[in-house]
């Protein structure tokens, strides 16, 4: 018997079948072809710096690898490789210009390799930095920033689990100061900033890294930075607001999401309408403006009880002139009724910049450059261990990490998921002139300070204790 002729809708499913089949063996084909990108025979830091417009005078400047704060995170410790993989710009040895470098800290053998260079991004901007991220199945995802609206933002998965060697580029689009958070069984909420009509906070999701949604607002009032972290389903945002350019930024305001984007929330639990349109709001946290102090943003951790606790830094100006001092490090911590406010310590520069954590036997422990440098009022300087007994209210200097450095440490980045042996890592360089920019590491005890190499001899190596030169 002869079977009777396939219908048309047989037809088109049949050949979206073949289209879908050739699309995955062309996929893989070029999967398997990719070569291993190239490595590099050493650890260097972009140097990068900004000059105010008005004055021509350096607003920041100087070893920037780990900059800035409202791209996160940098790095996370994979409990199952036993690893902590991490990202930063770094640079050739011939000239200044901005590599987006890979890597790892082996916890197993205390060693870490030549780093991969996934890509040049063709400038020597280090808000073009990179930040990471780790799917559940155990594939690094690098997002490579841009500063502005430009489509010169990428996203590259690497094409094995744990592994650095190989990445492919899934995505190219347009995204800035990115925060992609993975949450287990769901996917990535991405928040980063859009340029549309000033600097709005928004997030985007996805289930696979491939297709996204929005991007969603969050806040449109002026312009915005923000900085944001993850703790179980929950994600929260902080973030600040500019009333005359950025510049001007001032206040804190906090939301949180515990639907994956969904509905978002106060840290009371009150839902409000997104994206947010005016400075006084349900969100704020810490009315600035009417204090005349600006607001420059620092961290956010949760608490165990989930509760959010958030660092930053006020000043009186923008400008790096001591007639801005004091700059004071506060933390805002949500008791689970009201926010309280509590002072650290004080600092020479308003980026100076560094990590809150909270660990498990009740310490609360800041790692930062708080002490003057040798580039005195200049971004970063000599980095000191804080630690406070009381959730935080009252703060002691536990020691000076380090002293007598030749040049100002820079932006110390706390893994996510930090294991005790890499803590927290930076960048150094001179915030005078162009200068050479290495990246350190400390333990959680703050023993030593350990160098990343500079020059490697071997595919994997051993950091050396830093000798202050």
């Amino acid at each position: 018997m002869i079977p009777p002729p396939p219908s048309a809708a047989a037809k088109v499913n049949l050949m979206r079948c073949v289209f879908i089949v050739v699309l995955l063996a062309v996929h893989l084909s070029v999967t398997s072809a990719q070569e291993p990108l190239p490595k590099d025979d050493g650890y260097r830091g972009i140097w990068y710096d900004m000059p105010d417009k008005a004055s021509g005078e350096l607003k920041y400047s100087g070893g920037l690898g780990t900059y800035p704060q409202q791209i996160r995170p940098m790095a996370i410790y994979s409990r199952e490789a036993n690893k902590t993989f991490f990202t930063y710009g770094g640079r050739p040895k011939d000239k200044n210009t901005l590599l987006h470098m890979v890597s790892y800290y082996d916890h197993a053998t205390g060693t870490v390799p030549r780093p991969t260079i996934l890509l040049d991004k063709k400038t020597r901007d280090a808000h073009d930095n990179p930040c990471i991220a780790i799917d559940d199945a155990g594939y690094i995802w690098i997002f490579s920033n841009t500063h502005g609206p430009a489509e010169r933002s990428f996203i590259s998965r690497s094409a094995e689990p744990y592994s650095i060697e190989r990445f492919e580029q899934v995505l190219q689009t347009s995204f800035s100061y990115g925060q992609p958070w993975h949450v287990a069984g769901q996917g990535f909420l991405f928040i980063n900033n859009r340029y549309t009509d000033g600097r709005a906070v928004a997030f985007s999701t996805s289930r696979d890294g491939v297709k996204w949604s929005g991007p969603t607002l969050l806040a449109q009032f002026g312009g915005h930075y923000q900085i944001s972290f993850v703790h179980g389903n929950k994600i929260g945002v902080a973030f600040n607001y500019f009333p005359r350019g950025l510049d001007s930024r001032t206040n804190l305001y906090y939301l949180e999401t515990s639907d994956f984007g969904r509905t978002w929330q106060t840290a009371a639990g009150q839902t409000v309408q997104v994206p947010l349109r005016q400075p006084q709001n349900p969100a704020i946290v810490v009315d600035a403006e009417s204090q005349r102090r600006l607001v420059y943003l620092k961290d956010i951790v949760f608490d165990e009880h989930g509760r959010p606790v958030l660092l930053y830094l006020t000043t009186g100006g923008y400008q790096r002139t001591p007639e801005n001092d004091p700059r004071t490090w506060s933390i805002a911590r949500w008791t689970g009724e009201t926010w309280i406010i509590s002072h650290v310590t004080e600092s020479d520069h308003n980026y100076d910049f560094g990590q809150l954590y909270l660990e498990d036997d009740g310490t609360w422990r800041i790692i930062a450059p708080t002490e003057s440098g040798p580039q005195p009022y200049m971004t970063g300087g000599e980095i000191a261990i804080w630690t406070s007994r009381d959730q935080g209210e009252t703060w002691q200097r536990l020691k000076q990490l380090t002293q007598n450095s030749p040049r100002n440490h820079t932006y110390v980045r706390r893994p996510t998921n930090a294991h005790p042996d890499f803590y927290a890592w930076w960048a150094d360089g001179n915030a005078d002139e162009l200068s050479e920019s290495y990246l350190y590491f400390t333990n959680q005890a703050g023993d030593a300070v350990w160098q990343l190499p500079k020059q490697m001899t071997q595919e994997q190596q051993q950091p050396q204790v830093w000798d202050g030169k």
